[in-house]
C-alpha cells in the first residue's frame, strides 16, 4: 500500500470570471521515508498541494490517501485528530502562541487531545533542536530561528509519520535557514518520517530523494535524485 496516494486532485477557487484553478488533475504517490521536495513559481499551487495532503484544504474533487486512510472522508473532529496526531505541519511564519513558553508550545498538540506529556520524548526534542536553555522562554525572547525550531517541536511532538514543510526557511536568512533545513533532514532520518518540503530554493530541493514540479497546478516534473548534494 502507497503510503500517500493522490488521485485526480482538483481545487478551484471562485466561480465564473472569477475562477481560479489552483490543482488541475494531480495524481502521484509517495511512499513511506520519502524525501520530497515540491518546487515551482509564485501561484503555482504547490502549497495548496501540500495544504490538500495536510487535511487542511478540501478539494474540489478527488482523493488523497494517507497512511491507509481516506482523508476527505473523515467528519470534522476526526479530520482534526488525525491531522494532529499523524501530521506535522510547518509554516513559513511560526505561528506561536505568543504567552506560551516554548514547552508550552511544544507540547500543546498532546494538550489539546488532554494526554499526558512524554516528557522524554519533550526531552528528546528539546536537545535536537538545541533549546534546552530556552524552554522557559516566551517566543518574544527568541530569534527568529529559535522560533522556527519551537514550531518544529510542535510539529514533531506527537511523532507525526509526515512532515510537511510550506517554505519553513522563506523567513529566515540564509545561516538559519540552513540549519531549519538540517533539522528536519536529522528528524526525517531519526525517526523515519516521510517529509515533503515546498520551496522555491533549489539548493534545498536538491537535497531530496524526489523532486516534483508544479506549473499552473499540475504536475510537469517528477524526477527522483540520484546523488544528494
Amino acid at each position: 500500500m502507497d503510503f500517500l496516494r493522490i488521485e485526480d486532485l482538483c481545487k478551484v477557487y471562485g466561480r465564473g470570471e472569477n475562477q481560479v484553478t489552483a490543482l488541475d488533475h494531480v495524481s502521484l504517490t509517495i511512499e513511506k521515508g520519502e524525501f520530497t521536495a515540491i518546487i515551482g513559481s509564485s501561484g503555482s499551487g504547490k502549497s495548496t498541494l501540500l495544504h490538500a495532503i495536510a487535511g487542511v484544504d478540501l478539494p474540489t474533487s478527488g482523493k488523497v490517501y494517507l497512511i491507509g486512510q481516506d482523508v476527505y472522508a473523515q467528519k470534522n473532529e476526526k479530520l482534526a485528530i488525525f491531522r494532529r496526531r499523524q501530521v506535522g505541519l510547518i509554516y513559513q511564519f511560526h505561528n506561536l502562541i505568543p504567552t506560551l513558553t516554548v514547552v508550552e508550545n511544544i507540547t500543546l498538540p498532546v494538550l489539546m487531545d488532554r494526554r499526558k506529556v512524554n516528557r522524554e520524548r519533550l526531552e528528546e526534542l528539546l536537545e535536537l533542536l538545541g533549546l534546552q536553555e530556552r524552554r522557559n522562554h516566551l517566543p518574544s525572547q527568541l530569534s527568529g530561528g529559535q522560533q522556527q525550531r519551537v514550531a518544529i517541536g510542535r510539529a514533531l511532538m506527537n511523532a507525526p509519520q509526515v512532515m510537511l514543510a510550506d517554505e519553513p526557511t522563506g523567513s529566515l536568512d540564509s545561516r538559519n535557514g540552513q540549519e531549519i533545513i538540517r533539522l528536519l533532514r536529522a528528524s526525517h532520518e531519526k525517526y523515519g518520517q516521510t517529509l515533503i518540503i515546498v520551496t522555491h530554493d533549489e539548493s534545498i530541493a536538491l537535497q531530496a530523494d524526489r523532486i516534483i514540479c508544479i506549473s499552473d497546478g499540475r504536475v510537469i516534473r517528477d524526477e527522483r535524485q540520484v546523488i544528494r548534494v
